[in-house]
């Protein structure tokens, strides 16, 4: 995940960097220790819950955002009770399950159109194959305890988006 930069943490303020929940600057040990706890406490869980990604503020080539706004939320959320329930679709994407348009309950947003859907959910390789790349600056900063699943992660994700893995 990246983080802007804030007060707390060294740079200018507003930049990304590869920051897993802005915790760098507060974690009280090394962060690969940190993640290793986490991978080896999910491998304890007999029913792992899942785990789902929303960007709520992607945005599109003039700087609007794609989603229509916090209140429209629900309609996400709902489509990942229901998956999580088993009583939800999904089709394959390249970093994983992702709702169909029809998926969600679109009553009452009419002028969110298909193709505006279609666009928020779109992956563009390219842009994902320097992201990948982004996370070396995390990765070198905990080569020498770095968890192997994190790179089988990255690994997964470059296979998914049809780019060569690295490793």
């Amino acid at each position: 995940m990246g983080s802007e930069t804030t007060a707390a943490a060294n740079g200018k303020v507003g930049q990304v960097r590869r920051d897993p929940f802005a915790m760098l600057p507060f974690c009280g040990y090394h962060m690969a220790d940190y993640f290793k706890h986490w991978l080896e406490f999910g491998q304890t869980l007999v029913t792992p819950p899942p785990i789902f990604g929303v960007n709520w503020f992607r945005t599109s080539g003039d700087g609007t955002f794609l989603w229509p706004g916090y209140g429209e939320n629900m309609r996400v959320l709902q489509w990942i009770v229901e998956r999580v329930n088993g009583k939800a679709a999904a089709k394959h994407g390249p970093l994983g399950w992702i709702p169909s348009y029809s998926d969600l309950i679109w009553e009452g947003l009419d002028h969110f159109l298909h193709e505006h859907f279609e666009h928020l959910v779109s992956i563009d390789p390219h842009h994902w194959r320097e992201e990948l790349l982004q996370h070396d600056q995390l990765f070198e900063k905990m080569k020498d305890k770095l968890p192997p699943e994190l790179i089988a992660i990255r690994t997964k994700f470059e296979g998914g988006l049809g780019l060569a893995s690295r490793t």
